[in-house]
């Protein structure tokens, strides 16, 4: 499916740029905003920061007093009781686990503890140790009743780190709308909302990271108006054990690391969810069975990255900056 997009009129270049850049869900948040409302702009940054640390507080696994630190400490116990919020990422935890086919899962916790990048002896884990994890991983076993949720095995976890931080991106970009602007890039560790445009182009123009040489070189830049961009790559985050290469991106299917080639899958999507969720399954799938997974969703285009070549849908050039 080719995707086109209607130019936005051109706000003038001069117009002020309002940025605020702090660190919360684990990576750097930025976020840019144009416009002469300077108390608006301030006001969304202020209100932008509240939301993300209130959201880190109920939803990060890492804090003890969480939500979810306290439904996985229930775990194979008792009920613990949910508010109108949970229910409805709990919902979507259910959405994106059909639509992805069980391979993006929120309750994939134990394989990814088991693949511990961060380990200071990181080790590769026993064929009967991986097997043990698989039996506590399945959305479907998660119990829920209205207000309540019950993983009713020892060692069950629950984990947003999938896909939690595009969520805190659309919320934040929603909250621009809600104090009036209409031109911002929300821009969380590289996971992407473009509202609008910047000022004096059509467009954000978003640099793509060279998985080759990350930090120092881009390979290219999109410029995105009114769409979520997200990428999944496992070259920044792994462990080398006897010459081979093991990533952090697990594949639920196996319990082991993916590794079938591919190093960065970029999506653009109408919401950073959506870019996100397509970007980690496209990954996950061998890179063919990617681009068709991404050209099958609406309103999305992508791009796959492998060692010696470049899969992607007919409509991301559409995206693709051109000096």
């Amino acid at each position: 499916m080719t995707t086109t997009t209607t130019a936005p009129a051109l706000v003038p270049r001069s117009t002020p740029l309002q940025s605020v850049r702090w660190t919360a869900l684990g990576t750097e948040c930025f976020i840019q905003s144009a416009g002469d409302n300077a108390p608006a702009s301030r006001a969304f940054a202020s209100a932008a920061q509240a939301w993300v640390a209130a959201f880190e507080a109920k939803y990060s696994r890492f804090r003890p007093d969480s939500l979810i630190s306290r439904i996985n400490g229930a775990a194979g116990r008792d009920w613990v009781e949910v508010d109108e919020e949970m229910e409805r990422i709990l919902d979507l935890s259910g959405s994106i686990y059909s639509l992805t086919k069980g391979l993006l899962d929120i309750t994939a916790l134990p394989l990814m503890r088991l693949w511990d990048y961060k380990a200071a002896v990181p080790r590769i884990p026993s064929a009967a140790e991986i097997q043990a994890a698989r039996q506590l991983v399945g959305w479907p076993l998660v119990q829920r009743e209205r207000g309540r949720v019950r993983l009713p095995k020892a060692g069950m976890a629950l984990d947003l780190g999938g896909w939690g931080k595009e969520y805190a991106v659309d919320m934040v970009a929603g909250l621009a709308k809600e104090h009036g602007l209409s031109q911002v890039l929300v821009d969380f560790g590289h996971d992407l909302r473009a509202v609008g445009a910047a000022p004096g182009k059509p467009g954000w123009h978003i640099g793509l990271e060279d998985p080759v040489r990350p930090g120092d070189a881009c390979w290219g830049s999109l410029a995105i108006n009114n769409r979520g961009v997200a990428s999944s790559g496992d070259y920044r985050r792994g462990f080398t054990i006897g010459g081979v290469r093991y990533g952090h991106i697990v594949d639920p299917r196996t319990g082991r690391p993916v590794a079938h080639g591919a190093r960065q899958v970029t999506v653009i999507a109408p919401t950073c969810v959506q870019a996100g969720v397509l970007s980690t399954t496209a990954f996950i799938l061998p890179p063919a069975e990617g681009i068709r997974f991404i050209q099958e969703s609406m309103g999305a285009e992508g791009c796959i990255l492998t060692a010696d070549a470049r899969h992607q849908t007919r409509g991301f050039f559409n995206y693709v900056v051109h000096n």
